[in-house]
């Protein structure tokens, strides 16, 4: 039995500016996935940052009330 060439006939073939757009929002999708990977790992890049600065930081100490002066009664 023959085998059927791959001619696209079953297919779809996409017009100029579908395929234009098609690339426009792969690349565009491409972009925003690495800006996300990149703040990702800032964002833990920083955390981690700030939890060993506290573990190295003594404990701050509770704040101290403050005294209300009253009013003179005349």
């Amino acid at each position: 039995m023959k085998s059927l060439p791959d001619t696209g006939l079953f297919k779809p073939v996409p017009s100029r500016t579908e395929a234009k757009t098609d690339t426009t929002s792969r690349v565009a999708r491409q972009i925003l996935d690495l800006e996300a990977k990149t703040r990702t790992a800032k964002t833990e890049r920083l955390r981690a940052a700030r939890l060993a600065q506290e573990a190295d930081a003594p404990p701050a100490a509770p704040p101290k009330k403050t005294v209300q002066k009253r009013r003179k009664s005349a």
